[in-house]
């Protein structure tokens, strides 16, 4: 069987994860896990689908970013599915582990594209610093913030801290932190 996953890090990304699925569809994939989760947090669609997959099934990507988020990571779950018989297909650098050329790819790609991120992360680290020191710099926007009228107002609902995190897409952490300060202010 040819399994496919597709994966966007956000929620505003619907446009890029259609395209993955119809990709993922026209290669033949007979079933199609989509997740919506950055690569840095549980991605549980990932893990049910590396559950779901047997001996001599084909586990299809349309982009390496869309399965690992470091080499460490590949590499579990290639061994992982290497251990259950399946075999890798990364569409988008024309790569199948169920050749030893493709192996051989693999484990190259994915050092280039951990050392890329690296250095990506280091320039970052490095324009941070310099907006720092020429007191620029702001940080990242508070996403919940943004929401506190609307979480105060689903809390005077009655609705529960879970519903509220589902309903605005924030952290438990989050929604505890808007309503200690908006009630703090009282």
């Amino acid at each position: 069987m040819i399994v496919g996953y597709a994966r966007t890090s956000t929620l505003d990304q619907k446009a890029g994860l259609a395209a993955q699925e119809a990709e993922l569809r026209a290669l033949g994939c007979e079933r199609v896990f989509i997740e919506q989760a950055s690569s840095v947090k549980q991605r549980d669609i990932l893990e049910e689908a590396i559950e779901f997959v047997r001996r001599d099934d084909v586990f299809v990507v349309t982009k390496l970013d869309r399965l690992a988020r470091s080499v460490v990571h590949l590499w579990e779950i290639v061994e992982r599915l290497k251990a259950k018989g399946v075999t890798i297909r990364i569409v988008g650098l024309g790569i199948d582990t169920a050749t030893s050329n493709g192996a051989l790819m693999l484990n190259v790609l994915g050092a280039v594209a951990q050392w890329e991120r690296e250095m990506m992360l280091e320039r970052q680290r490095i324009g941070i610093a310099a907006a720092k020191e020429a007191g620029s710099y702001k940080g990242r926007v508070p996403t919940a913030r943004r929401q506190s009228a609307e979480i105060m107002r689903l809390k005077g609902e009655g609705q529960t801290v879970p519903q509220i995190m589902k309903a605005l897409n924030v952290s438990r952490a989050s929604v505890y932190r808007v309503i200690q300060e908006q009630t703090a202010d009282v």
